[in-house]
C-alpha cells in the first residue's frame, strides 16, 4: 500500500519536460530555475568545518555559546535589531524545514488558521497542512484581524519569489493585529542582505524584530534567518530562528527530544560566517552584475520585471501586447507556462509563478544563481529576440 503525505507532488517535477526541451538548444540549457547557489563556500568557513572535524561528541541542539553570540551579534549589526541574548536564538537545520515544521511545534491543528502571503513559498501551506490547520492566503491584515482563530502569520520579506520588501509601517500594523488576537508573526528574512532598490538598498531591509517595528518588545515574533544565501551555505543547512524566549525555549525543548541539531562543525562553521562581513560583500556583488545583465536583457526582449526590489529572483510577466506561444504539452493554461515555453526555447529554464499560488499564475521567477558567463549567455539570448 502507498504512502503519499498530503496527497502532494513534488511541484518542481512538473519542470522536467521544459528542462528537456531547454536542453535541445543549439548552445544548450542555462539554468535561472531553483536558486541553489553555485558560488564557492568561502574558504574561511571552508577551514572553519576543517578545524572542528574532530567531532567525537554529540552537538547540542542550542549550539555552542559561541554560535549564539555570533547569532545575536549579527542581528545588531546588519539586521537592526539590538540587545539579544543567547536565550533568544536557536540555530535550525536549514530555514525549510523550520518553516514546514512550526505551526506543528507551536500545537497548532484543526479549528486553526495559519496565514500566507497570496504569493509564497509552498512550504508555508504545507507546514500549516501537516499540522491539520487550516490556511488564510492574504496580503491585507484587515482579511484576518480579529479573527481569533488565526494563531500563526508569515510575512516574507524580502519574499520568495517576487523579491517585495514590507515596509516598516506594514510590518507594524501586521505586529499590532497579531497582538491583538494572541498569534505568532513569524518573519522569513532569509534574503535581507540582498536590497537592490532604494530605499531599501540604503536603509536595509526592515525585520519583523526591528524596535521600529515592534518598540523593542519581542513577544509572540520570530526571525526567520538562512546563511544559504548571503555565505553560500546551502549544502550546510545553517540557518536559525530569534525572537521571543517564551516561544524559542519551548521550541528548544521540543527539538531537544526530536534530536534536531546542526552537526558540531556545521556550527563552528556558522559561527565563523556570521562573524566576516567581507564575504557577504562578495557575494552580494557578484549577485548584482548577474542582476545588472538581467534587468537589461528582459525588458529588451519584451517582460515586465515586477517588485524583485531584493533577494535573488526577478519577478517578471509578458509584457503589453508582447506574443505568447502556447505551452508545451501537458502544461496548464496559464499565462507562466507559455512564458516558461518561450525560454524553454531559448535554452533558459526559469521558475513558474503559479508554484506560489493563482496569484503568480501571469509570472515566471527568474533567478540570480547561475555562473556570471551563463548569465551573460542568457541575457545575450534575451536581447537577440529583439535585434
Amino acid at each position: 500500500m502507498g504512502f503519499a503525505p498530503l496527497g502532494v507532488a513534488y511541484p518542481w517535477d512538473a519542470v522536467e519536460p521544459l528542462r528537456d526541451r531547454a536542453r535541445r538548444h543549439p548552445d544548450g540549457l542555462i539554468d535561472l530555475s531553483i536558486g541553489t547557489p553555485v558560488d564557492p563556500t568561502p574558504a574561511l568557513v571552508q577551514a572553519a568545518l576543517a578545524e572542528a572535524s574532530d567531532a567525537h561528541g554529540y552537538p547540542t541542539v542550542a549550539g555552542p555559546a559561541a554560535l549564539r553570540e555570533a547569532i545575536a551579534d549579527f542581528y545588531a549589526r546588519r539586521r537592526g535589531v539590538p540587545g539579544l541574548t543567547t536565550s533568544q536564538v536557536l540555530p535550525t537545520v536549514g530555514s525549510k524545514e523550520l518553516v514546514a515544521h512550526l505551526p506543528s511545534e507551536l500545537g497548532l491543528g484543526p479549528g486553526d488558521v495559519v496565514v500566507i502571503p497570496s504569493v509564497a513559498y509552498p512550504t508555508y501551506e504545507v507546514g500549516a497542512r501537516l499540522a491539520g490547520a487550516e490556511v488564510l492566503v492574504s496580503d491585507d491584515v484587515q482579511a484576518w484581524r480579529g479573527n481569533r482563530a488565526v494563531r500563526l502569520v508569515w510575512v516574507n520579506s524580502p519574499a520568495n519569489p517576487s523579491g517585495r520588501v514590507l515596509g516598516v509601517d506594514h510590518l507594524r500594523e501586521v505586529v499590532v493585529a497579531a497582538r491583538e488576537i494572541g498569534a505568532v508573526v513569524a518573519g522569513d528574512e532569509c534574503y535581507a542582505l540582498l536590497p537592490w532598490t532604494q530605499p531599501w538598498a540604503g536603509a536595509g531591509v526592515p525585520s519583523i524584530l526591528d524596535p521600529r517595528v515592534c518598540d523593542g518588545d519581542l513577544t509572540g515574533l520570530l526571525a526567520v534567518y538562512s546563511l544559504s544565501k548571503q555565505s553560500n551555505l546551502a549544502g550546510y543547512r545553517a540557518a536559525f530562528v530569534a525572537g521571543d524566549e517564551g516561544i524559542i525555549d519551548p521550541l528548544l525543548q521540543l527539538r531537544r527530544h526530536r534530536g534536531m541539531m546542526l552537526p558540531a562543525p556545521v556550527q563552528h562553521a556558522m559561527a565563523r560566517a556570521l562573524a566576516d562581513d567581507a564575504h557577504v560583500t562578495e557575494q552580494v556583488a557578484r549577485y548584482a552584475e548577474r542582476r545588472s545583465m538581467l534587468t537589461e536583457a528582459l525588458p529588451a526582449a519584451g517582460f515586465e520585471i515586477e517588485a524583485s526590489e531584493a533577494g535573488l529572483y526577478l519577478w517578471i510577466r509578458a509584457g503589453d501586447g508582447m506574443p505568447l506561444p502556447e505551452p508545451a504539452p501537458g502544461l496548464g493554461p496559464e499565462a507562466c507556462w507559455s512564458i516558461m515555453t518561450l525560454l524553454a526555447d531559448e535554452g533558459i529554464l526559469a521558475g513558474p509563478g503559479i508554484f506560489y499560488g493563482p496569484a503568480g499564475a501571469e509570472h515566471v521567477r527568474v533567478s540570480l544563481t547561475a555562473p556570471t558567463q551563463d548569465v551573460a549567455r542568457a541575457a545575450a539570448r534575451l536581447r537577440a529576440r529583439r535585434s
